[in-house]
């Protein structure tokens, strides 16, 4: 809870301006991370909202910023494909609200595993994973996150190509959105340079808009997104789906449930370790494993997405001087409130700009420090590293992760074996 004995007027201060900075730089990964995953974006948004607001409050660590995000969305599109596979005869808004319903019960599943982890205590062992292993998931989750924004840029008719074939039409048809990702690339890559005084994102978003809006030049708008006649008001409780507590469903509900709440905990005690580290206090890890459970229950009951910790979006608010509780409650309020009150604005936001805003997070994810430190690594951590990033970019995150665990444990004991031999 909010401990007030400890604020100041500049704690206050600081705290809400970092928040509102925080809201702000939410929208468009909230948006981006629920293309991903295949669902609405009020999906994201309401999962920013829900699960920042949930963590803010009883979080292991006061300040850390929790929502949607692209590791778990991630975990959501081999749910949505086996979705489609146990449904062919769905198409449409009854796909999307099938797909939709099966992301909530398994976002709700995933918070009760990890409210397990984190009373019983078992959180430590979460952040036993072997570094080598966790460079490979990270570097194989950026270049996943990469691959899928893909997606935006196929063109009509892809399946019936060739790759060359796919590649000469994607820049034929979508020249105008390759344009403007670059510029949204260019700008948050540069602008942090000259200031830091408001989210580059954000400025490459307002700029950029307002160009294509007033120059009426057409592209894909975020707005298509949402579907039609979609606005956003406040959460409302949705009711499970009991029909879907069948044994197909669940054979595809249960692996995924497990596999977010194994992955929303691993980025969520890396970054409250990067954390513990930058303000040279300790938060508690079993602790955050609850909150994060309770926030994805509630999310998954709202109609919001399974989230975890944002590692970027924590480190923003920690940098800008948002180190208690208030700067994250803060953030989770005003998101809610700048969506709600501005829906018809970020309808017409470019896809595009939201595409280059995710290949920005996904180099920024990428773990480049271990490129060199690669060359200087014993043979059996770098061959860890390599194998968990291949595994995670041509399977999935829950294999790699169990592999990278295995790997190392093996390794471990050879090397065990050769010094006693």
């Amino acid at each position: 809870m909010f401990n007030l004995q400890n604020y100041s007027t500049q704690n206050v201060k600081n705290d809400i301006l970092s928040g509102a900075l925080v809201a702000v730089a939410l929208i468009p990964e909230a948006i981006a991370f629920s293309a991903i995953a295949g669902v609405n974006p009020v999906v994201g948004l309401y999962a920013a909202f829900i699960i920042g607001l949930v963590t803010s409050i009883i979080g292991g660590k006061p300040g850390m910023i929790s929502g949607a995000t692209g590791s778990v969305a991630i975990v959501f599109v081999s749910l949505g494909l086996g979705v489609k596979a146990l449904y062919p005869e769905l198409q449409g808004e009854a796909l999307s609200m099938m797909v939709l319903h099966h992301i909530l019960i398994a976002s709700i599943l995933a918070g009760l595993f990890q409210i397990f982890v984190g009373v019983m205590k078992m959180g430590k062992f979460i952040r036993l994973v072997p570094q080598p292993a966790m460079f490979g998931f990270v570097n194989g989750l950026a270049i996943v996150i990469a691959l899928a924004q893909f997606e935006f840029l196929k063109p009509a008719n892809a399946e019936n190509l060739t790759w060359t074939q796919t590649i000469i039409n994607s820049f034929s048809e979508n020249y105008i959105m390759y344009i403007l990702i670059a510029a949204t690339m260019l700008i948050m890559h540069y602008l942090p340079k000259f200031s830091k005084a408001v989210p580059a994102g954000l400025v490459a978003i307002i700029l950029l808009t307002l160009i294509v809006y007033l120059t009426g030049t057409e592209t894909k708008m975020v707005g298509e997104l949402f579907g039609e006649n979609t606005s956003i008001g406040l959460p409302t409780f949705m009711m499970p789906n009991w029909d879907l507590f069948n044994a197909e469903s669940l054979k595809i509900i249960i692996p995924t449930a497990f596999l977010v709440a194994m992955v929303g905990l691993i980025e969520s005690l890396l970054t409250l370790s990067v954390l513990d580290e930058m303000s040279g206090t300790k938060g508690s890890g079993n602790k955050e494993c609850v909150a994060q459970g309770v926030g994805n229950v509630c999310s998954g009951s709202f109609g919001g997405m399974a989230g975890c910790v944002m590692i970027g979006q924590s480190i923003i608010n920690y940098s800008a001087g948002g180190l208690g509780r208030l700067s994250s409650f803060t953030a989770a309020v005003l998101l809610l409130v700048l969506v709600v009150s501005f829906f018809n604005v970020i309808a017409i936001i470019p896809v595009a700009v939201l595409v280059g805003i995710m290949f920005m997070v996904s180099i920024g994810t990428f773990e480049f420090s271990s490129l060199k430190r690669i060359k200087h690594m014993p043979r059996a951590d770098a061959f860890v590293l390599i194998a968990v990033t291949v595994i995670t970019i041509f399977a999935d995150l829950a294999i790699a992760v169990i592999a990278g665990i295995i790997i190392s444990a093996l390794v471990f004991a050879w090397q065990h074996a050769k010094i006693h031999a």
